[in-house]
């Protein structure tokens, strides 16, 4: 009756989730295409999927309204039926709030009704098939969920405006539904940075990184049972950089020197960039400024004029060199907490 439990057979249940613009469909189809195999997508924003067709082989479904949960188990059931081996579903937030959702089925229950304990009975069975299907799917699946958003205002060093910031909250679905999952990494909207808010894995424990294709491989490897490993590690870097202070202890200009050769041939293989991403996100959190993402994004905005995700290759690289330099150097490092915290006050 008992066997022994190998990982290799089991599936992979991840979450995305985020605010709109955070690059949810992006990260999902990279993610599949690292894991390898064939891939459906189940689409319900109006078509968006067939916008990534360049960077991986899929097949889309559009599935209109209403965005029952029995659309969305029939979507599940015919991708299986055909053999792919992920299904992205995006998004699983539709199925809840979106028109013939399960908080629309309550709203028309309860009114008919007049009773809104009875039209939860009805709807939560709906809403546990939904959750039965993705949990014993027998294909990998990959579910984005919009986050609820708040505004945040903040102040742009370079130009001196403020601009709303959006922050994601909360998932768009019924509560608790994320602990159904292997994984659930939640993606900002700056720089399309990722963070594991839970992780059976624990690959992806205090990290901070770009998803991608090699995110996929990491968790295909972790699937078939091999060691456990970080996504990513340090990138090497042969150029130089120092931070240079002025008198009054701030941070002056970064002066870097490198192979432009090596910088030009990152900026062509667009994997290679969101891999020198990730490299920098982590090196940020080994020297101990995760708390202060919000200023260095700042920073970066004032130094560079651009968003941290549309960074350069040889920019990200005059970056990390920088930051070894303060690894090296913990008086160095000091300041440059300090020189950070001033971006802080302004964006609080």
């Amino acid at each position: 009756m008992f066997k022994k439990a190998k990982r290799q057979q089991s599936k992979l249940r991840l979450a995305l989730i985020g605010p709109s613009g955070s690059g949810k469909t992006y990260s999902s189809l990279l993610i599949a295409k690292g894991l390898g195999g064939s891939i459906a997508l189940i689409d319900t924003e109006r078509g968006s999927g067939n916008l990534y067709s360049d960077i991986a082989d899929y097949d889309i479904c559009e599935l209109a309204p209403p965005f029952s949960p029995e659309n969305y188990i029939q979507a599940i059931q015919e991708a299986e039926k055909a053999g792919y081996e992920t299904i992205i579903i995006d998004s699983l937030s539709h199925a809840w709030s979106g028109q013939g959702g399960v908080l629309e089925f309550v709203d028309q229950v309860t009114k008919a009704e007049k009773n809104n304990f009875e039209a939860w009975r009805q709807a939560s069975p709906k809403h546990n098939a939904l959750v039965d299907a993705l949990v014993q799917s027998r294909a990998h699946i990959i579910g984005t969920m919009r986050s609820k958003v708040a505004w945040d205002v903040q102040k742009d060093e370079r130009t001196g405006k403020t601009k709303p910031v959006k922050i994601g909250l909360a998932p768009v679905q019924r509560e608790g539904l994320e602990y159904e999952f292997t994984a659930v990494l939640e993606i900002s909207v700056d720089g399309h940075v990722a963070s594991a808010s839970k992780d059976r894995t624990s690959l992806f424990d205090g990290q901070y990184f770009v998803p991608g294709v090699e995110t996929g491989q990491t968790l295909a490897s972790w699937l078939r049972g091999a060691e456990q490993a970080t996504p990513s590690e340090p990138a090497k870097n042969q150029g130089q950089s120092v931070l240079q202070f002025n008198s009054g202890g701030t941070v002056g200009e970064e002066v870097a020197q490198g192979s432009q050769e090596a910088h030009s041939s990152q900026d062509q293989n667009g994997e290679s960039r969101d891999q020198l991403l990730a490299d920098l996100y982590n090196a940020l959190r080994e020297l101990g400024l995760s708390g202060q993402l919000d200023a260095f994004h700042s920073y970066i905005a004032g130094k560079f004029g651009c968003g941290v995700r549309d960074l350069s290759a040889a920019q990200i690289q005059e970056i990390m060199a920088n930051l070894r330099k303060c690894r090296e150097d913990s008086n160095l490092l000091e300041r440059f907490k300090s020189y950070l915290a001033n971006f802080q006050q302004v964006a609080a």
